[in-house]
């Protein structure tokens, strides 16, 4: 019996081999397109995920190299210093500089003027303003009882701000104004001290040399009040000098620990919070301190439309320069707001000049440069950063939108 035998060749098996490769291909390719076309929603999902898994693990600290810092060219190291955000930090701290000088002449005229010695009296008003602003701005965000919690666990570590003031102001009855500009910037080293002890900065020999170039700007306006015997002319008006430059160096050693809490503080919760609990403790312990140390005094008062107005124009600095500082904290450091505030003796000679009479040395404009050559040497090397860890916002962590989201993820 005959037999049919049926072969198949070989490029007919090849063939049929290599369509169901292309098949597999195909159907690998398709599968890869549509793991790569999400959906909005899924992709929405896992970015939400990955921003809750961000809040709930803080990022490493990290410290600047100065290996890397080193490496760069002089062109790439001296670039932050013509940033926006260098300008911005610059032009903030001497806008709070211009409020400082705004304080101390209001102050020194209403001593001159009106023998004022009222030093409680007039931090009552800014103590209040802030209350009232950014108190408001926390029940707002935290509620009620939020804002309770936050009183009676961390609000009352601002007191020192109060008695700062306090010390500060009792000093222009007793120094000369000079004097007192002068004798706030003992506030340096003592800022310097606290951030290394406290908040673990390690500055670089850069922010070293800008200390001491800031420092010399002032050694220059010193030298020159001397040479022009400004000093000497100034004391007449100065019942007891050592009474007042005593207080000086106790009010300026309290701001020096009041910037260096306010910079912590400032770092791991929201501004609002901070400034709001400094104006609410503030109003009561400056009211509590006016009647038992001053209710003599504004007995004895004259109290008169000028002296009111030199109160408020007080105040209204001080609403500033509070709101304002905890910003340069957040942007930059204590230490560097303390060097800004350097200058304040130069605007309080171009006030001095048709207020006060004073007469301008040519080693005033000398000086002035040097202090903000130095702030801008401090900022040639990267400082390096407190290690502290935010606190998440409380208004944000108990929100609707993302408990929804914990509930995707």
């Amino acid at each position: 019996m005959a037999t049919t035998t049926i072969t198949i060749p070989p490029a007919a098996n090849l063939s049929s081999k290599q369509e169901t490769a292309y098949e597999l291909d195909e159907k690998e390719s398709s599968a890869h397109e549509l793991s790569d076309k999400k959906s909005p929603e899924l992709a929405e999902k896992e970015s939400s995920a990955n921003e809750l898994s961000d809040k709930k693990s803080p990022p490493a600290y990290t410290q600047p190299s100065e290996t890397n810092f080193y490496e760069k060219t002089w062109k790439e190291k001296l670039a932050f210093i013509f940033s926006l955000r260098f300008i911005l930090i610059l032009l903030l701290g001497q806008l709070l500089s211009f409020c400082i000088t705004s304080t101390s002449v209001s102050t020194q005229k209403l001593s001159e003027d009106y023998n004022a010695n009222i030093p409680t009296t007039q931090n009552l008003l800014n103590y209040i303003l802030l209350c009232v602003a950014f108190t408001g701005i926390t029940i707002w965000k935290l509620g009620f009882r939020g804002w309770v919690d936050v009183v009676f666990t961390r609000g009352w570590k601002c007191l020192v701000d109060v008695e700062g003031n306090y010390f500060v102001v009792k000093a222009y009855n007793y120094t000369t104004l000079l004097s007192a500009s002068l004798l706030d910037a003992w506030s340096i080293p003592v800022v310097v001290a606290l951030s290394l002890i406290f908040l673990k900065v390690r500055y670089h020999l850069s922010q070293y040399v800008g200390v001491l170039v800031c420092l010399a700007g002032l050694a220059l306006l010193v030298k020159t009040d001397l040479d022009t015997g400004r000093i000497n002319n100034d004391t007449e008006g100065a019942p007891n000098i050592g009474k007042g430059d005593l207080f000086c160096i106790i009010g300026a050693t309290c701001y020096g620990m009041s910037n260096v809490g306010e910079e912590y503080f400032v770092r791991k919760f929201p501004l609002w919070e901070v400034v709001g609990q400094m104006g609410f403790w503030g109003t009561i312990i400056t009211a509590i301190q006016l009647s038992i140390l001053e209710r003599q005094e504004l007995h004895d008062t004259d109290w008169n439309s000028g002296m009111v107005g030199l109160i408020i124009a007080y105040s209204i600095a001080m609403f500033v320069l509070y709101s304002f500082t905890p910003l340069l904290f957040q942007l930059s450091s204590a230490t560097f707001f303390n060097l800004s505030l350097l200058t304040s003796d130069f605007y309080t000679l171009l006030i001095g000049l048709r207020v006060f009479n004073l007469q301008m040395a040519r080693l005033y404009p000398v000086a002035f440069v040097t202090t903000i050559l130095g702030c801008v040497i401090y900022y040639v090397y990267p400082a390096t950063q407190p290690r502290i860890i935010k606190e998440p916002d409380l208004e944000i962590v108990n929100s609707p939108s993302v408990e929804k989201d914990r509930e995707v993820v």
